[in-house]
């Protein structure tokens, strides 16, 4: 639904959680957060909102509403409301995006869960991250949070692969190549994420690795924040090689259950939120 017909709507006059970004239509997250206030009895519901640029003033003004009661921030509000907000929670201050909003003693808190969402996947497999190179395709939405998640592990050394290396001005830690010359990091790499859309439907045939590096997967975590579908062509190069394929889904659920213990103090129910999840997205 539009920002606009939202505001108009009888919904917004009742208890309710948003997603904020444009576009939204494709979104899982009010299947997850609508099954787990039901699962709890919250009287609250929440919604999937398209915000255009024009509409962000009207936005914050609309978090101060009593009904309004927290948020989702997804592409390409996680910067752009950054600064809107009263206070910060510690890992959205260091990242320098949010994707949740948390009202708290009267203040609109922005707090950053994509971090803890990536970091869950991959927990059993940190001591032997820590000192290591990791490699990420994208410089998108979530890419400040993975990286941030990446330090926090103890990864020594990231490289970030982008169509336009030239345009980022990145942290000391971080080395910027194209797609033609990341294989001459990737022989040195621990774990290897796309953090891009390739591979997500419709187009499930794409991967940010060509056929002909396929190998340089081997024996690697090969961790996809792509869901839909769960095993896309990068995850299934690289059980091809024997790496370690981890797909974005786990990464989904657990951002959206810490976004959900924020707003309620509630645990979200993961068992049931996955089996519908797995109703929707095909393996």
């Amino acid at each position: 639904m539009d920002f606009s017909k939202f505001i108009k709507s009888a919904s917004s006059q009742k208890p309710h959680y948003l997603l904020i970004g444009s576009p939204i239509s494709h979104s899982v997250s009010p299947l997850m957060h609508n099954t787990a206030l039901d699962h709890h009895g919250l009287k609250a519901e929440y919604h999937a909102v398209a915000v255009r640029q024009s509409e962000i003033s009207s936005l914050i003004a609309h978090f101060n509403r009593i009904e309004f009661l927290g948020a989702n921030i997804t592409i390409p509000y996680k910067e752009t409301l950054f600064d809107a907000m009263d206070t910060l929670g510690m890992e959205a201050a260091q990242i320098e995006a949010i994707n949740t909003i948390v009202k708290r003693d009267g203040k609109i808190v922005g707090e950053n869960t994509d971090e803890y969402g990536f970091r869950v996947p991959i927990e059993e497999y940190e001591d032997e991250l820590a000192g290591e190179r990791a490699i990420i395709f994208g410089t998108g939405g979530a890419t400040k949070a993975i990286c941030y998640a990446l330090r926090e592990i103890g990864i020594e050394e990231i490289v970030m692969v982008s169509r336009r290396p030239g345009q980022y001005d990145t942290a000391s830690d971080i080395i910027m190549c194209n797609y033609g010359n990341w294989s001459a990091y990737g022989e040195e790499a621990a774990i290897i994420i796309n953090a891009t859309p390739l591979g997500m439907t419709p187009n499930t045939d794409a991967s940010p690795v060509d056929e002909d590096l396929v190998e340089m997967l081997s024996g690697k975590i090969c961790y996809d924040v792509v869901y839909n579908p769960q095993e896309t062509k990068f995850l299934k190069q690289a059980k091809s090689v024997g790496g370690i394929p981890i797909g974005g889904l786990d990464m989904l659920i657990h951002q959206g259950a810490k976004s959900f213990k924020l707003w309620t103090g509630q645990e979200f129910p993961l068992g049931l939120i996955k089996m519908k999840l797995d109703d929707v997205f095909p393996h």
